[in-house]
């Protein structure tokens, strides 16, 4: 079910070596672990450039020769990760699977998501040799093993994709789910694309986007994964290999085992789709990851650095115009984390939330159960309710009774969203430096009339101009970026009209390019811009973020990107903002709240879900980790759960 790319162009980053002699090889080897201390770079060499079956030979002649199991030496003379990847180097792809399969479930507690991203991929022959490799190393069956130790349907699918996948028959076990096992689990690849399209034209979303909302847990992440392999095994690799390295450490096993696996299949392909997915090469990402002669081991079969290229191979640039041509025609269902709270009483609320304040000390716990779960409007009517009964301004109560990240959370949750954004552009802007992260950031989400509502609230609060205001913290370009940005067109492509905005970027040259680029990514509709960057890829066979990254530099190029980030889909590009604001030293804890309670009523579910996909951790986990005491507690609630 994985379709061989370009007719079988051979696309892995390790081949046969030339002139190969395994007993010259087997000789090399055993003089490199001889005597005292090895010679580690002699083993990292030679065994990442001789092919998975030279290796085998290798291990042949070795025993031959000296009479002893090269794999046993090599555990003997390595260490650590760089042991584990050079003797997983030396077995053969279903043996290596098979241990990969056979440690996912022995033991404690099962490694799901290594079961979910073998059994997800492999096609029916590799997935015919591994199960007979596990009988043949084990023992045991390895379907049984896998039945023992999952339940559910997250079992039920994993028993379809052991059995030759699509010969899994129609199971009929009701429900939504099985409806989903039963589509992916029975039909070729070629077929099931089709459907997915069909599938989009009419539902007006995508197969995952449905996945996401109907769906939760292990099961959720394998049909994800299962979609995934179906619209293309590379990209889902290129997924699965940034997610080892994002996040919080280094997923060692997923890493080596991913760069074991595909060396020789389509690791040129996973490559490109990294770069264009992530904001850098995966040869850059290993370099910063990790270290030492793990390192050197992993770039070697990772085979070359794609950020010095600029270029598409055509497979991927066919799949850029693809992947624009689907977020053009899906709409995202957005989602918020919290609503309107049923039998809402404004004059209950004010009298409990006075009462939490009054005497002394505060109610910290009643405070937030009120103002987290009360939609924006609901909040507003308590305000008026608090004003009209008892006489006082709940805003300044809240601020004498609270403190730090706590107030700035609540009282950012009692201001309207225009007042809050107002609010949020101002903090942007005093004081010292300016955050021109955050600028963006307010300004490419927010529709016109978001924009329109928060300059009125600016001009009201601070007695000066939106306008003005930024004229004076910010200059040039980055300056001209941001004031165009308070007036964007609204309303459909136009197709005739995003084919001459494309043309126009690609004959941009280094001179007008910035220019070029404002009077287009700044003015136009969001719908527009998706058709005229998917355009662009046919006239350049470039990514439109590729030429930012390379051609700009600074806030300029900052802008572009989160303007090409939301335009290609918000909910991630938030995700990303969000994870920044806690990933490293210390949290930006003005992003978090600016974030959170801005997107709680809009679209904090979709956030949530992209989090989780980008970075293997729910966004629950990263509050949870990042932040403590009462403001967290208050983060958790408009999180809404956990993933």
């Amino acid at each position: 079910h994985v379709r061989p790319l370009q007719g079988e162009v051979f696309r892995g980053t390790i081949t046969d070596a030339p002139d190969f002699d395994p007993t010259a090889d087997a000789e090399s080897l055993y003089n490199a672990m001889k005597g005292f201390g090895s010679d580690k770079e002699a083993i990292l060499a030679l065994v990442t450039s001789r092919s998975n079956a030279q290796r085998q030979e290798v291990i042949a002649a070795y025993k031959c020769n000296f009479g002893q199991d090269l794999i046993d030496d090599l555990k003997y003379e390595l260490t650590g990760k760089f042991e584990r990847l050079i003797v997983s180097l030396m077995k053969t792809p279903p043996y290596h699977d098979a241990k990969e399969i056979h440690d996912a479930i022995k033991g404690a507690g099962t490694n799901e998501k290594c079961l979910i991203e073998i059994l997800a991929s492999r096609n029916n022959k590799q997935t015919r040799e591994m199960v007979a490799a596990y009988k043949d190393a084990y023992g045991r069956d390895m379907e049984e093993d896998i039945i023992a130790d999952t339940s559910g349907h997250f079992k039920k699918m994993l028993v379809v994709l052991l059995q030759d996948l699509y010969t899994a028959g129609e199971a009929q076990w009701g429900t939504d789910e099985a409806k989903f096992i039963t589509i992916l689990g029975n039909r070729s690849v070629t077929h099931l694309r089709m459907v997915f399209d069909a599938y989009e034209k009419i539902a007006e979303k995508s197969i995952e986007d449905s996945i996401k909302s109907e769906l939760s847990g292990d099961f959720e992440r394998l049909m994800l994964a299962v979609v995934q392999c179906i619209r293309s095994v590379p990209m889902f690799f290129a997924r699965c290999l940034y997610r080892s390295m994002k996040g919080l450490g280094t997923a060692d096993n997923t890493l080596i085992r991913i760069m074991i696996c595909r060396s020789e299949i389509d690791m040129l392909d996973i490559r490109e789709f990294f770069r264009l997915s992530y904001e850098k090469s995966l040869f850059n990402m290993i370099k910063d990851d990790t270290s030492g002669d793990y390192k050197k081991t992993l770039l070697n079969l990772c085979g070359g650095d794609d950020d010095l290229a600029g270029e598409f191979f055509p497979e991927a640039a066919q799949i850029a115009y693809k992947m624009w041509e689907i977020s053009a025609t899906t709409k995202v269902q957005l989602r918020p984390t919290v609503r309107p709270a049923p039998n809402f009483d404004p004059a209950a609320d004010a009298q409990a939330l006075r009462k939490a304040m009054k005497g002394f000390g505060t109610d910290e716990d009643a405070i937030i159960d009120i103002v987290a779960q009360r939609s924006n409007a609901q909040r507003q009517e308590i305000r008026q309710s608090f004003k009209s009964l008892l006489g006082r301004d709940l805003m300044k109560d809240l601020k004498s009774e609270l403190s730090k990240n706590l107030e700035r959370l609540i009282i950012g949750l009692m201001l309207t969203p225009p007042e809050f954004d107002a609010k949020m552009m101002r903090k942007a802007m005093e004081g010292a430096g300016t955050d021109e992260h955050a600028l963006i950031e307010i300004l490419v989400t927010r529709s016109n009339r978001k924009i329109q509502a928060m300059n009125a609230a600016y001009q009201n609060a601070y007695k000066k101009s939106l306008e003005e205001a930024i004229q004076s913290e910010t200059s040039g370009h980055f300056c001209r970026i941001l004031v165009s940005l308070a007036a964007r067109e609204e309303g459909p492509a136009d197709v005739e009209r995003a084919n001459a905005d494309a043309q126009e970027l690609a004959n941009a040259g280094s001179d007008d390019i910035e220019m070029k680029f404002m009077s287009i990514l700044c003015t136009r509709s969001y719908p527009h811009l998706r058709r005229v960057f998917q355009e662009f890829v046919r006239y350049t066979n470039k990514d439109i973020e590729q030429v930012i990254r390379k051609e700009m530099s600074g806030d300029v190029k900052n802008a572009f990107y989160a303007i090409v980030r939301s335009v290609k889909n918000k909910p991630s590009y938030l995700a990303d903002r969000l994870y920044k604001a806690m990933k490293g030293l210390g949290t930006d804890d003005r992003a978090l709240i600016r974030i959170m309670v801005s997107r709680s009523e809009i679209d904090l579910f979709n956030i949530r879900k992209e989090f989780k996909e980008a970075y293997d951790a729910s966004l629950h986990e990263f509050i949870q980790g990042d932040t403590s005491g009462d403001y967290r507690k208050t983060l958790l609630v408009l999180c809404g759960g956990e993933d």
